[in-house]
């Protein structure tokens, strides 16, 4: 046996898990709250005290962690057209783990350099232009960012003909320059920007949140918990060398704050009468609905869905639903006690899951043209996606899980939108996502094997 044991420190709970690598095992897992405000060390100590009453007194020879303390990694992106630079510049963002607080296209005004300002993001991100393409807007930024108050780390992934006039214009700034992340029209070029962005979160942030204080206990903070959800979901699908992995996917994640949504799939056009719009997104992408969430952002979900839904769903007086919504929304920490709240619980996760993988995924539109009928394809499609994951307390510790994440797929009565068609649900019980996305980096067979056998239940299909 060798043990390992995997740490994801989160805005509300620290989660400890132990792997035996050898054998590809759980030992045990465990979760306390996160003590960030005092000594992050406090909440490591409890979770590891809850998971030995089970397991028992581990040696572990490996200690790694993420983490997604303190709200995890703010960001900004900055491009020229919505629909191509500041796009590609979100997407870098997301995939490296961020939350992204907003995008901006075109010139930066005053009124955007005082939200900037107000908002007080981690990194900033500044895009424009293709390769040999519009310079100005990229340099006009630069020159709006010089003027920020506090020196927040900057990554230039723009116009390559640009890149060092803006370098000399924040000269005074911490600074990075990649590639362009869209180097030719309609092209992504995202990964040297989302290992720029990583590097930053790992050298930087991780100490400004204080977790530089457990490096006595782990061997080092490896990633943002997203980037690690990321990784897990691209290597259930995918797979690993000879190991196979189990297809194309979309993963759910519903928290209390947020709902994180994957996909690991192409999403081509489903036949030649279809054309792209927009730019073509990545293979693996992550999207986040930051006005989503089962507590905090409770009042999104019910401006998304209505109370005309919500009062369907749960089968509770329409009337009564704003109350009992707002009762929630101050009161987050609640756990439904009653048939009302878990009625209302219920109706609340299964609009928070339709309309976030809604939002993520593609979407399709008829267009009448000389030749005929066309049809328009923005974003991802998702119609042919083998299954759905889903984790986050919200989800696993439901009555009806499984009922809650069948509103991700395809619904006749929105048949523009790319959902999923025929996927299977698939259950992230033991929410050991983050933990394996972490694993992988070292022990990826290992990390897979697990997965499939706690996720999938793979061995009861082959």
């Amino acid at each position: 046996m060798k043990p390992v044991l995997l740490v994801d420190f989160g805005s509300t709970n620290t989660k400890v898990t132990a792997v035996d690598v050898e054998n590809c095992q759980i030992l045990g897992t465990a979760a306390a709250y996160t003590t960030v405000e005092t000594d992050i060390n406090e909440g490591l100590h409890n979770a590891l005290e809850i998971m030995e009453k089970t397991t028992g007194h581990l040696e572990f020879e490996e200690r790694y962690a993420c983490s997604s303390a303190a709200g995890g990694l703010k960001m900004i992106s900055i491009g020229l057209v919505p629909e191509l630079t500041a796009q590609a510049s979100r997407e870098a963002s997301l995939g490296a783990g961020a939350k992204v607080w907003k995008t901006y296209s075109f010139n930066l005004t005053k009124g955007d350099m005082k939200e900037i300002e107000e908002y007080h993001p981690d990194i900033i991100l500044l895009t424009g232009g293709t390769d040999g393409g519009n310079s100005e807007c990229i340099l006009y930024n630069a020159e709006m960012l010089s003027q920020l108050s506090y020196d927040c780390p900057i990554v230039i992934a723009g116009n390559r003909c640009a890149a060092d006039e803006c370098a000399e214009i924040l000269k005074d700034r911490s600074i990075s320059i990649c590639e362009n992340v869209m180097p030719r029209l309609g092209e992504l070029n995202i990964e040297p920007t989302q290992k720029q962005i990583r590097e930053i979160f790992l050298k930087r942030i991780v100490q400004g949140k204080g977790l530089s204080e457990a490096s006595d206990l782990v061997s080092g903070i490896i990633m943002p918990t997203p980037s690690a959800m990321l990784t897990a979901m691209e290597l259930l699908s995918d797979g690993w060398e000879d190991h196979r992995g189990i297809g194309e996917l979309v993963g759910v994640d519903l928290g209390g704050a947020t709902t994180d949504v994957y996909s690991i799939a192409e999403g081509n056009p489903a036949n030649m009468a279809t054309v792209m719009k927009g730019i073509q997104e990545p293979y693996a992408k992550r999207s986040v609905e930051g006005d989503i969430g089962m507590r905090y952002s409770v009042q999104g979900i019910l401006e998304a869905a209505g109370d005309r839904k919500i009062a369907k769903l749960s089968g509770l007086n329409r009337q009564k639903i704003p109350q009992l919504v707002e009762y929630l929304a101050s009161h987050t920490d609640y756990i439904p006690d009653n048939e009302e709240m878990e009625k209302l619980d219920f109706a609340l996760a299964c609009a928070a899951v339709e309309t976030a993988v809604a939002r993520h995924a593609g979407s399709l539109e008829q267009v009448y043209t000389p030749c005929g009928l066309t049809y328009l394809q923005s974003g991802k499609d998702l119609r042919r996606v083998k299954y759905v994951v889903v984790t986050g307390g919200a989800l696993i510790h439901a009555k009806h899980t499984e009922e809650i994440a069948s509103h991700a797929l395809f619904d006749e009565s929105a048949p523009g939108s790319l959902r999923p068609e025929n996927a299977e649900i698939l259950i992230d019980r033991k929410y050991i996502l983050a933990a394996m996305g972490l694993l992988s980096q070292h022990y990826p067979a290992a990390a897979l094997e697990i997965m499939k056998k706690e996720i999938a239940y793979y061995g009861h299909k082959e």
